[in-house]
């Protein structure tokens, strides 16, 4: 399971779309996600005070995009990295933070 934050405006605009791309997938080629050890982390350093967030558990086995492992240098940590849309079904649980 891998775990990725998005906003619930965010989230509801994929559910319309049919499927969900954060703005890193433009900005950057990949949305960010995380292992189950590193959500914390990743709250505290870039969602601090931000509202009405949700978690989302992605079974990393039923993804049509390529996942990727990769170093980020900042922490000295490998994060999983979705290189293309997230599909829907691909979400198991959807958990308010």
């Amino acid at each position: 399971m891998i775990y990725h934050v998005v906003s619930q405006t965010n989230w509801q605009k994929a559910l319309q779309q049919g499927f969900y791309e954060a703005d890193s997938l433009v900005n950057e080629g990949f949305i960010h996600t995380s292992k189950a050890n590193q959500v914390d982390g990743v709250l505290n350093r870039y969602y601090k005070d931000v509202p009405d967030l949700l978690l989302l558990h992605i079974d990393e086995k039923k993804l049509t995009a390529p996942l990727k492992y990769e170093l980020a240098p900042s922490v000295n940590e490998e994060f999983p990295h979705i290189y293309g849309q997230l599909n829907l079904d691909a979400v198991e649980k959807i958990e308010k933070i």
